[in-house]
């Protein structure tokens, strides 16, 4: 079985943006692992999470046959579709109704 060896001092990577939630146990041992390697957490997760991909054999195999084999787009002229709403329209105000009853006396 491989270990997992951390450098010490060594944390310039290209990250990506990936959001989860950990268990407080695992947060709280990443940042000792973090403090005694001398490196940031996202660097120490990045190894972590390297390690245990390598480790998974069964996965390994299956990124490589989608690598020998990726997936045909039968219409790649149409442009993808995003059904994700700009940040402008998430923040835009609440609607306000359309009709409202009102009676005059």
């Amino acid at each position: 079985m491989s270990r997992l060896k951390l450098q010490h001092g060594v944390s310039r990577i290209r990250r990506a943006k990936l959001q989860s939630s950990i268990d407080q146990t695992i947060a709280d041992d990443i940042e000792l692992m973090a403090n005694w390697s001398n490196n940031e957490t996202q660097y120490v997760i990045n190894e972590l999470l390297r390690f245990a991909i390598a480790q998974e054999e069964d996965f390994l195999k299956y990124k490589a046959s989608v690598a020998a084999n990726p997936p045909r787009n039968t219409d790649s002229t149409k442009p993808a579709t995003s059904m994700v709403k700009p940040a402008s329209a998430t923040a835009a105000k609440p609607e306000t109704p359309t009709s409202v009853n009102t009676t005059h006396a």
